[in-house]
């Protein structure tokens, strides 16, 4: 029996984004159930799928898994064999920490610069708080590039891994609102966006029927 990965919409739905965007990339089979948070039955459906009422959720038959975290932790202990984490142990604490960082922290630039694969770029400016936290993750990718990266190869730890796939929604974000970056942060938003998983999501956000005004206004 397939994997199944439950999903909010791929136009606006950055934590959903994050284990599929993983699974597609290392060819992991599985099977989408997408769904339409933004009215009254796509949530009733989702209550009865999610123990929290939202996406995504992974279900391995009777398991259920929650959470984009939790979700990559299981496929990486399901796929021993597939580099979801670095090999080596110092690097593979660090890609915990920083996806942690990520998942937990960056709430102003999550509010003011909202995920949105239907929006063109478009210059924002950024809030004070806003530009701290697009400060503080360039400062994570530096480092951690410097550290653990390859010259000849354009993730944070060499090959796409985990942590890449926790920091891609933040690179829609930077790229739409036309966030000012470094050259290097924006060589690593390129490599990202030029993923085949990467064009598959977007393809997928674009052809959705459903629309927020919220966002699609912003």
């Amino acid at each position: 029996m397939p994997l199944r990965l439950v999903v909010a919409n791929k136009a606006y739905s950055s934590w959903s984004m994050r284990p599929w965007l993983l699974m597609a990339h290392f060819h992991i089979p599985f099977e989408e159930t997408v769904v339409n948070i933004y009215d009254e039955a796509g949530r009733k459906k989702l209550r009865k799928l999610s123990p929290t009422g939202k996406a995504p959720v992974l279900y391995d038959g009777d398991l259920r898994v929650w959470e984009s975290l939790a979700i990559i932790e299981y496929l990486a202990e399901k796929h021993p064999k597939l580099d979801i984490w670095p090999k080596k142990k110092a690097a593979r604490a660090h890609a915990r920490a920083i996806s942690n960082e990520m998942h937990a922290a960056f709430m102003p630039l999550r509010q003011h610069c909202p995920t949105n694969f239907r929006r063109e770029p478009k210059f924002r400016e950024l809030t004070p708080e806003a530009a701290e936290n697009v400060r503080r993750i360039e400062i994570i990718w530096a480092e951690t590039r410097e550290m653990f990266g390859s010259k000849k190869k354009p993730f944070l730890f060499g090959d796409f891994c985990a942590a890449d796939a926790m920091f891609a929604p933040v690179v829609n974000r930077l790229h739409i609102y036309e966030a000012p970056v470094s050259p290097q942060s924006r060589a690593y938003m390129d490599a990202i966006m030029a993923l085949p998983a990467w064009a598959a999501w977007h393809k997928d956000a674009a052809r959705e029927k459903w629309r927020e005004a919220r966002y699609e206004e912003m």
